[in-house]
């Protein structure tokens, strides 16, 4: 467990660091300075008064629609650098949002769900929203002179509703006014988020997320991964027991829906379950320094 708090401190430490302008909370303004050009590795919305840096899904919508470009070398090398070196535990350890589903769903409730009916199946819509939403539609309906909407950005991102849509329309009365349908249909989304949160961990990244399915494509090649010990797995199902995530972590241990939470190595009795990063720390320590000779 003291891992897991531990993991809970790094999650509040990533979203003070990524949230932490207290001039924009207090005013309702957005930063525009120059950090705004460098994106965070987690989903974080570009509008959110407290935002320092940019959302890598809003960063890659924005190039994609602009006009001018159709392809972000900076923003698909920076997600494919985290990806490549992380995978999925930029998901467990940094993301805002996943922070706030994970204090969610410790809200006590009469009966917890893994997933919900259709699991199977729905576990790919992030990849159908990735597709349509973030690359697709941004590309192909552009207005008169070229220019592409952040469809995902605009009508679905949660997160952005939560800590940029909100947050500002309290602050600026002129916003309140200008309220329309889109708003609603976000908040709707949020709050279907927010509930079903409680009795579900994480529905957004399970379903929803476009970083989260990015991110999980590498989750097989990256350098820090989960491995398994063949000798001492005796495949007793502790490891799937404890996964929020509701993976077989014996057969699957890299699979593209792991946050890399490190829930199932804690519940392995055996310490079956390893991870290239602590084989790398155990290797360094057992190497032997040469003896000096005078």
């Amino acid at each position: 467990m003291r891992k897991q708090t531990l993991r809970l401190i790094i999650q509040a430490a990533a979203f003070a660091l990524t949230n932490g302008y207290v001039k924009g909370w207090m005013s309702g303004k957005i930063y525009k300075g120059g950090l705004k050009n460098i994106c965070v590795p987690g989903l974080n919305c570009y509008s959110c008064p407290g935002a320092l840096l940019s959302c890598p899904i809003g960063s890659l919508q924005a190039v994609i629609g602009s006009g001018r470009f159709k392809v972000s070398l900076y923003v698909l090398g920076f997600i494919g650098i985290f990806g490549v070196l992380l995978g999925r535990l930029v998901c467990g350890f940094a993301c805002p949002f996943g922070l706030v589903q994970d204090l969610l769903y410790k809200i006590p409730f009469f009966k917890k769900f893994r997933n919900i009916p259709g699991h199977k199946v729905l576990k790919y819509l992030k990849y159908v929203i990735l597709l349509v939403f973030v690359i697709v539609l941004p590309m192909t309906i552009v207005n008169v002179v070229g220019i592409g909407q952040p469809w995902f950005c605009e009508y679905i991102c949660p997160s952005g509703t939560l800590f940029g849509g909100i947050p500002l329309v309290i602050a600026d009365a002129s916003l309140r006014s200008a309220i329309g349908w889109r708003f609603w249909l976000k908040v709707g989304i949020l709050l279907t988020c927010v509930i079903s949160s409680i009795m579900i961990y994480r529905p957004f990244c399970k379903y929803i997320c476009p970083l989260g399915a990015l991110y999980g494509l590498f989750n097989p090649v990256s350098f820090y991964r989960f491995k398994i010990n063949e000798d001492k797995c005796n495949k007793c199902g502790k490891c799937q027991k404890a996964c929020d995530m509701d993976i077989k972590v014996w057969e699957k241990p890299n699979s593209t829906e792991c946050i890399r939470c490190g829930k199932c190595m804690e519940a392995c009795s055996e310490e079956a379950i390893t991870s290239t990063w602590a084989e790398l720390k155990k290797g360094l320590s057992q190497r032997k320094v040469p003896d000096s000779k005078t």
